[in-house]
Order: structure tokens, then C-alpha cells, then sequence
């Protein structure tokens, strides 16, 4: 690619003091590097590493003085990565960021940053990124070489991710400003641009919610003995999941555990130690789990039960848990009922996310009396321990499901709309409590 082609297009002025008059750096001067990158997508993605090569042509001045603050240009010709063959990326959501290495007679690193704009970009189509620029403040004589190195690629819909790209071998500088001994300062500010994608600070989020205490025996049967709380056991629940960018697999420790309250018992369903850090920044209120509880032995049907919404905003980096579903189950049956987890379903701007357990295992098992309006048909809207109309659904007050936005929780399963990933959890786990 010609040298020539972009000269002058980073040629930086310098304002004299008082004196009204403009002073040209150097020419401007325009050389490409290329050297091989590896791209690592979004922690949640699932997706490997990716190995290419990027092009970076860099704009810089080919002579200035100490104290001189000059504009450096980054352009990238050619990214290391496509845009994975899941989704396409709306227009002005792509906003690079990157790190120039600076040697020779002045070493450190200067932050660049590119302005969110692009053009749309298909799946598996090239990324298109935006020129980054940074402002270099002179301070030694010498020659000054400029070495593209690390770049971040930010999507911001419809959730931040980023993709970050390092090299994999050494780059040769791209730029070299030859400066001399010019007395006096530019008057301009120490170097510019910021370089970052993605906060990293921030509360947790996915509310918690209990309907009983632990003690008891999980098999006790309730009659009689004025036991009122009947803790399950844990069971490993694998998972086939439907969503919108195919079929997955996930396996999921869960507990379900009843408080009973006159005939009816308040369900609380627990995903234990499935905790990972937010790949993203979450807005409050758009994460909400839901489950079919399943009914066996003496009973049939299930139970619905509900998670709470993230309170707060989750922070990318910040751990987020699995918020516990609760719902009423009221018997339709006498005799010894077994509960185990059922279908997990999440909904996120207008997407249904369903995992149905390929085995099922019963986590807790309890003596029932029938109730009027028990198993077997559909009840109200309610919360855990609640009163309400019959029916093997539980009365969980399912009205808000409107809030869901961008990101939808499922048991250890976090799908990400829009940054073309899903993902399953149990690599890194953690107690919830």
C-alpha cells in the first residue's frame, strides 16, 4: 500500500502563544505493519480464540520538536477477527480502542480511541473500525517510534462486550518521528485519548429470595410432628437447551425446598454454587428465570416457579448469581409427592430461551393432602406462600415478564442477544453463599 496515500492527514498545527501564528508539524507520514494477532471473543461466548492478522497503517509527523504535541492516527485496514456468523451489527455500535508502544528517544505507551461509527455489518463479514487517534506530548530529542500493539473491540448493543486482540509476535514500529531540540512548549496537555471498553466496578445484582429455613428431614412427612420446613437434596440436572442461535447443553446442581403453610407448601428452587463474573454491564430489572417443577408419585402436573429481577445493575467483571425461584404448590393428591426440577425457560427482547432436563431427579419428597383447586389445573398470580386460585401452576404474578431487555439468566446459562454468544457455566464455580 502507497506510503503517500494518506500524507498530510495527520498534520497537527501548533498555536504560539499570544502570537496568532499556526506552525505545521513535520509532513505527515503514512506506513502499514501487519503482524499476527490473537483475538479472544467475550468471556460468555463460548467461542475459541481466534488467530489472524491485522493491518494498522499509522499517521504521525515525520519531524517535531520537544515539547510539540502532535496527533497520532491509527487505521486499521484489516481486523484479526470477523464478525462472528451469528448476528448482524447495527450501524454506529463498534468502537475501537488500542495501545501504541512508543521507542527510541521516548518510550511508554500512548492510549488511542476510535468514535463509535460504522457502517452495518453483516455476519461473518469483516469488522469495520474507525480510525483511533491520540495526542503525543514531546519530551526528549530523538528518534520516536510508533508500534501498534493490543486493541479492544467494544459492541455496545444490545449489551457492552468487548473482543480483545494482542500480537503473537513482534511488530515492527509503523511510524518514526524524528525530533530535535525546538525550546519553549506547545502549551498543549499531557497525552490524550482513553483506551478502555467495559467497566469493571459495580454491585451484583440477581436478587435472592427464600421461602423456608433448611432444617428437617428432606423425606419428613409433615404430618403430625409439626414439622413445617422440608429441605431437598441437591441433584445434578443436565439440560437441552433451545435458543435463538441453536441447540446447547448445560448441567446445573439444583435444590428445591418447601415451607409448608396450612395444606399448601411455598417452593424454593436454589441453583447451587453456579456463580461466574458478568462478561457485560447489565441494566437492573432485565434478568428473570423461570421453571416447571415436576411432579411425581402420588401427584402429577407441575408447579411454576420465578425468579426476582437483578435489583441493580450488574458491572462487567462483578459476580452474578443465580437469583432462587419461588412459587405455591398446592396438592391435588394424598399420598408420598416427589418434586424434581422441570423445563427452565427465559424470555429476552421478544426471544424465548427452553431447556428441558434429559433426566430428571426427584430433590425432594413429601406427604400431601389434596387441596380444592390442587394439581391439575391452572392457578393465579401469586407469590411463594401466597393464597390464590387452584391449579398445578404456581401463583407467582408473572405480569412482569415485560421488563426482560438484553440478557436472559438460565440456570447456569447466560445468553448474550445481540454479541452473538451462549454459553453454559459449570467451569468456574463458587458458593452462593
Amino acid at each position: 500500500m502507497s506510503t503517500r496515500r494518506r500524507a498530510g492527514a495527520a498534520s497537527v498545527s501548533l498555536l504560539l502563544g499570544g502570537a496568532g501564528i499556526l506552525l505545521g508539524a513535520g509532513s505527515a507520514q503514512a506506513a502499514e505493519t501487519a503482524y499476527k494477532t490473537e483475538c479472544i471473543p467475550p468471556s460468555i461466548s463460548g467461542l475459541p480464540p481466534v488467530q489472524g492478522t491485522t493491518k494498522v497503517e499509522i499517521t504521525a509527523p515525520a519531524t517535531a520538536k520537544v515539547g510539540d504535541e502532535v496527533e497520532i492516527v491509527w487505521k486499521t485496514t484489516q481486523a484479526a477477527s470477523k464478525n462472528p456468523d451469528v448476528l448482524d451489527l447495527d450501524k454506529d455500535t463498534v468502537k475501537p480502542t488500542g495501545t501504541i508502544k512508543l521507542g527510541g528517544g521516548q518510550t511508554g505507551d500512548l492510549a488511542m480511541a476510535g468514535e463509535r461509527v460504522n457502517p452495518p455489518i453483516k455476519k461473518n463479514s469483516p469488522m469495520v473500525l474507525s480510525d483511533m487517534k491520540g495526542k503525543l506530548k514531546l519530551t526528549k530529542a530523538g528518534d520516536v517510534t510508533l508500534t501498534p500493539g493490543a486493541y479492544n473491540i467494544n459492541v455496545s448493543k444490545p449489551m457492552s462486550t468487548d473482543t480483545k486482540c494482542s500480537p503473537k509476535e513482534e511488530v515492527k514500529p509503523g511510524a518514526t518521528i524524528k525530533v530535535t531540540d525546538g525550546g519553549g512548549s506547545s502549551g498543549g496537555g499531557a497525552s490524550g485519548s482513553t483506551a478502555s471498553g467495559g467497566a469493571t466496578s459495580g454491585s451484583t445484582g440477581g436478587a435472592t429470595t427464600t421461602g423456608g429455613s433448611t432444617g428437617g428431614d428432606g423425606d419428613g412427612d409433615g404430618d403430625g410432628d409439626g414439622k413445617t420446613d422440608f429441605p431437598g437434596k441437591e441433584v445434578q440436572t443436565p439440560y437441552k437447551c433451545k435458543t435463538p442461535i441453536g441447540d446447547k447443553d448445560a448441567t446445573s446442581p439444583v435444590q428445591i425446598n418447601a415451607k409448608k403453610d396450612g395444606g399448601n407448601y411455598g417452593l424454593t428452587v436454589e441453583f447451587k454454587k453456579s456463580v461466574m463474573d458478568s462478561p457485560a454491564d447489565i441494566p437492573a430489572d432485565s434478568v428473570k428465570p423461570s421453571m416447571e417443577v415436576k411432579l411425581g408419585g402420588a401427584d402429577k402436573g407441575t408447579v411454576h416457579v420465578e425468579g426476582a429481577t437483578n435489583k441493580e445493575p450488574i458491572k462487567s467483571g462483578d459476580p452474578m448469581t443465580i437469583p432462587d425461584l419461588t412459587g405455591t404448590y398446592k396438592p391435588g393428591a394424598d399420598g408420598k409427592s416427589t418434586l424434581s426440577p422441570g423445563v427452565l425457560t427465559v424470555k429476552a427482547l421478544g426471544t424465548t430461551t427452553t431447556c428441558t432436563p434429559s433426566k430428571a431427579e426427584v430433590s425432594l419428597e413429601i406427604d400431601t393432602a389434596a387441596q380444592p383447586g390442587g394439581s391439575g389445573s391452572a392457578g393465579g398470580a401469586a407469590s411463594a406462600g401466597g393464597a390464590g386460585g387452584g391449579g398445578d401452576l404456581a401463583e407467582t404474578g408473572a405480569d412482569d415478564n415485560g421488563a426482560l431487555r438484553a440478557l436472559g439468566l438460565v440456570a447456569g446459562t447466560v445468553i448474550l442477544l445481540g454479541g452473538a454468544v451462549f454459553t453454559f457455566l459449570p467451569a468456574r464455580r463458587r458458593g452462593l453463599r
